[in-house]
Order: C-alpha cells, then structure tokens, then sequence
C-alpha cells in the first residue's frame, strides 16, 4: 500500500510541475541481475546451429568419400543412355528388356577384347623389334657422331657405362618397389570398370520403371518435363556415339589404305587405333592417335612418318569441315566452340570422364533449354548476313568527300573574304 501511495503521489507532484511522469520499467529492472534466466529461445538456437553445422560437415565428408561411386555412376548412366536405343529397338520387336541389354554388352565386350588383343600383340611385336634391332640403331648413331665429331666411341663402352650407371640402379629399385602400387592401381581399375558395367546394365534394362518411379514422386506437369528432357538426353548421346563410331569406322579406313600402300606392319590394328582414339579423344585426338603410326612408319622409313603426318593433317581438315557436319547436323548440333569450351571445362570438373561426356551433356542442356527460348524473326538487315549497305556506304563517303573539298576551298580563299552575313548586307547598302 505503501508503494502505491507513493507512486499516485508521484505523479499527483508530476502534473502539477506540468511533467509526464516516468513510464518504463525501475532503473534496477534494466540491469539484469546475476540471478536473471536466458531466453527460452536461445538454447534452442544454439542446438539448431550446432545440428546444421555437424550435418553440413557430415554431408561434406560423405560426399569426398562418395566421389569416387558418383563418377562411376554418372559413366553408367551416359553408357546406359548411348546403348537405350539399341535396347529398345530390339525390346520393341518382342525380346525381353534384360536379354537385349546383355546381347549389347556381349557385343561391346567382344568388340572391345578383339581390339586390346590386336593392339597388344601389335605393340608387343614392335617392342621385340626394336629390342632387336637396337644394336644396329646405336652403331648407326655412333658411326654418325665419330664421323662427324671425330670421337671414337664404341658400343661396347657405352653398354657397360649405362649398366654400371646410378639411373638405370636407382630405375630398377624404383620398378621393384612400386610392382605393389601398379598392382593395386590395375585391381582398383578393374573394380570400377565392373561397377560402371553393373549400373549401365541395371539402367539399360530397367530404364522404364526407372523413369515411373522417378515420374511417380512429381505432378503431372513435371512429369512430361522429365520424360522430355529423359528422351532428348537419350537421342543426344545415342547419336553422338553412334555418329563417333561411324566416323571412327570411316577414319580407320582410311588410314589402313595409307598404311597398306606404305607396307607399314600391322596396319589392320593400327587403322582401329587410329578411328576409335581420333573419335573418342575430342579436339586432339586425332594427332594423338596419328603419333603412334608415325612412330612404326618411322621404323621402316623415315619419309614414311612424314607422309602419314601430311595425311593425318590433311583428313582431320577434311572430317572437320565436310564430314563431321553432315554427320553431326542432326544428333549433336552445337557450334565447334561450345563443344571446345565444354570439353575444357569438364576435364577441369571431372577429367578425362568429364571430356568424354562433355559434348553430350551439353548438347543435351542446349536441346532442352531450346524448347524454353522465345525465338522472333531477323529482320532482313545486311549486317545480319555479314554484308554492309553499299548505298549507306558510297553516301557517307560522298558527304566526307564535300566536306573534304568545301574545307579546302575555305582554306584557299584571301584573307578578309567570306560569307557575308546577314549585318554586313545591311552596312554596306
């Protein structure tokens, strides 16, 4: 009671002073005291940021642990989405979806064996050779460096140097150390190869219910977005393989007829690396392939080597400008530097996985993002074509040229002579 008597009277004394009494809480109220509890809120705050923060770490963690399974992933599905129109079309004509992707494999698989057989009986038949023919090498270059430098060098002393050397020593125990990590490199290689061959088998053969289950989880509308997109993707790597090993297929013949007519050995086999390393390497890959006849043409003459690099030059021009074209219109149809650019940034995400299928994807986003794009029709400018107006061009020049000659005869004139205006007319009458 005491209190409230002492507040009324308070603001009794304030309204007579003509004061607005005071509203807010005591002075001792603001300042809170040792005894004072936090916000319920908070505790709550501090655990949610905690929970996110532990979560983002943990996502961050599985994600470089998982690295590895997602590209081997991603190559099963761009497999699975090239072999889909094979598998359907034979699908379509009554054979069970799973048999007809085994059959596709089985016939990849086939092809892919023959080609490591004959390319490794190739390169082990050279090896050999040059192993054998290595002493006549050295004595040639010996012979040419004595006479031309008056040395006399012999093979003898240069075999036993190279054997007694520090680097051939250090080369060896260098070899018998890492036998371990090549070992370990090719069974890890084998393990992804045969996980990217499981997925692309499991997505080839159960690509339908595949696309109902992913359909089954979105509204109908977005339903027919996916299937688009899901069809597009399957024609644009579909065609872009298929395009790829028909060109791969016409490169390899043509360059086993070269080979043949320069009695290069092993020009079958040389002829497929040719095609298929040319074709499935972009940008490069055709010098890259070209290097390894070069070095077996060399072997058996040296002239040999430059007229398959001349040949080389010559068809990578012809397929870029007249072949390529005509056979990349309709399945992949993007400009030289979109595909360039691509190819660069997806060795820079992915490396050599993100340059294979670089081309596809890309062309695959261009195809949907297309159907999206409001497109008008180009006025029938010049400058559009690449051509400019003549006429706008011959009269700016011919006004320059007035404008030339009207400041030259200016200039020609005496001093004090002009244009008279319109006040000296007057003074003068």
């Amino acid at each position: 009671m005491a209190s409230t008597d002492e507040t009324g009277q308070t603001a009794r004394h304030a309204s007579q002073a003509g004061t607005t009494p005071p509203t807010g809480p005591p002075a001792d109220a603001a300042v809170a005291g040792p005894g004072a509890r936090m916000p319920r809120w908070l505790p709550r705050a501090m655990v949610l940021a905690l929970a996110l923060i532990a979560a983002f770490q943990l996502g961050s963690w599985a994600f470089h642990q998982l690295t590895g399974l997602l590209i081997n992933v991603l190559i099963a599905f761009f497999l699975a989405l090239a072999i889909e129109p094979a598998v359907s079309w034979m699908a379509g004509r009554g054979m069970r979806r799973g048999f007809a992707t085994f059959l596709v494999f089985l016939g990849v698989l086939i092809a892919a064996a023959g080609f490591v057989t004959l390319l490794g009986s190739m390169l082990a038949g050279q090896i050999v050779k040059m192993v054998e023919d290595f002493p006549d090498y050295l004595d040639s270059v010996i012979n040419w460096v004595n006479g031309h430098f008056h040395t006399e060098l012999r093979r003898v002393d240069i075999q036993e140097g190279l054997l007694r050397s520090d680097w051939l020593r250090n080369y060896v125990q260098n070899s018998a150390t890492g036998v371990l990590d090549v070992s370990a490199q090719v069974l890890g290689g084998l393990f992804q190869l045969l996980t990217v061959v499981l997925f692309s088998f499991y997505f080839a053969a159960d690509g339908p219910r595949l696309r109902r289950g992913l359909c089954s989880i979105l509204p109908p509308a977005r339903q027919a977005e996916v299937l688009r997109a899901w069809e597009i993707a399957v024609d644009k790597t579909g065609g872009y393989l298929y395009s790829r090993g028909l060109m791969a297929l016409i490169s390899g013949i043509a360059h086993y007829i070269l080979l043949e007519i320069l009695e290069v050995p092993y020009a079958p086999a040389l002829a497929v690396w040719v095609g298929l390393v040319s074709q499935f390497i972009p940008t490069i890959g055709t010098y890259l392939a070209g290097a390894l006849p070069m070095l077996i043409a060399f072997t058996v003459n040296p002239w040999y080597a430059l007229w398959v690099l001349i040949f080389v030059v010559v068809y990578q021009q012809f397929e870029n400008y007249v072949l390529q074209p005509k056979l990349t219109s309709k399945t992949v149809d993007i400009h030289p530097a979109v595909a360039f650019g691509s190819v660069i940034a997806g060795t820079a995400l992915l490396g050599a996985v993100g340059a294979l299928i670089a081309i596809p994807a890309v062309a695959t986003l261009q195809a949907f993002l297309g159907a999206y794009v409001k497109r008008y029709d180009v006025t029938d400018d010049p400058r559009v074509h690449g051509r400019r107006d003549r006429r706008a061009v011959s009269g700016t020049s011919t006004r320059l040229r007035k404008l030339w000659a009207r400041r030259q005869e200016q200039g020609r004139r005496p001093e004090g002579e002009g244009s008279e205006g319109p006040g000296d007319r007057g003074t003068s009458s």
